[in-house]
């Protein structure tokens, strides 16, 4: 397949026994070996049985083929515990901004999530990124010899997943139009760094080191993207804590802000303020 041979999914991944220093077998466990670089990437029970990478993408060709979703990124995680690949869909343009929206489906090796498709990843001007789809993807599908997938589910199941793909554009022109105030961003801020309401954001004897200067290098973000963004409005806030868990929350890092945003805290973190944005409106 010229697709798989051209990105870096191009690997499959094999089962071994698992076995004590002594050399006792543990008939309960299987390693997960990555087979080119024979990387183990996780121990997992017996029943467990891996969906391998070419059968994921063969199986969005097949969904791109019926919809006419083009797929756009690949990408992997770590020494490829996680995998994803992303479907394109439709764009928004607000103002200066293009929001671009993907379907993305999800794999991994290590047992961290199932075999999932699901809503919009979307891109929020052009480098910052919301993984909107991981609240609650629609199709999941276990590690298991009788998982059985369904061309024509996936398909079906996109109507749904374009209109929540709507539902997320219509309300990202909404934050744009509604203004915040300064106890609006202290309650992102908390929420984003998780700190007690009980807690003077103004204090610096009431905050660690660490905590001051992630809020700090937040309302740098923050102030860059109210200058692009008319100003202070919900969807300039919410712009400010995606360039900041995308580029700044660990410097030079981009995988490892991705993968966080897509499996992590920070990710769950992002959908829980978008959320709450989203009922100041």
């Amino acid at each position: 397949m010229e697709f798989a041979k051209s990105n870096e999914l191009n690997w499959k991944v094999r089962t071994e026994s698992v076995r004590t220093e002594s050399g006792i077998i543990l008939p309960k466990y299987k390693a997960i070996v990555r087979e080119d670089t024979n990387e183990p990437l996780s121990v997992m029970g017996a029943d467990y049985q891996p969906h391998q990478n070419h059968e994921m993408i063969e199986m969005l060709e097949r969904v791109s083929n019926q919809t006419g979703m083009e797929i756009k990124n690949v990408g992997l995680f770590g020494n490829g515990e996680k995998v994803f690949i992303q479907l394109k869909s439709d764009n928004l343009r607000l103002g200066d901004d293009i929001i671009e929206g993907y379907l993305t489906g999800i794999n991994s090796f290590d047992g961290s999530t199932s075999l999932a498709f699901g809503p919009s990843n979307i891109t929020i001007s052009c480098t910052n990124s919301f993984f909107s789809a991981f609240k609650n993807l629609n199709f999941k599908f276990r590690h298991t010899k009788n998982m059985a997938i369904h061309i024509e589910d996936v398909c079906k199941g996109l109507d749904k997943t374009i209109h929540e793909e709507k539902e997320i554009f219509k309300h990202i022109v909404q934050l744009s139009e509604t203004r915040v105030s300064k106890e609006n961003i202290d309650s992102v801020i908390r929420n984003l760094f998780n700190i007690d309401k009980q807690i003077n954001l103004t204090d610096d004897d009431s905050l660690s080191t660490v905590t001051k200067n992630k809020i700090e290098n937040f309302y740098v973000d923050l102030s860059g993207e109210m200058k692009s963004k008319g100003g202070d409005n919900a969807w300039a806030l919410f712009s400010g804590v995606t360039k900041y868990t995308t580029h700044s929350m660990n410097k030079g890092n981009t995988d490892r802000n991705q993968e966080n945003k897509m499996f992590g805290l920070y990710g769950k973190r992002e959908r829980q303020i978008f959320d709450k944005l989203v009922e100041l409106v």
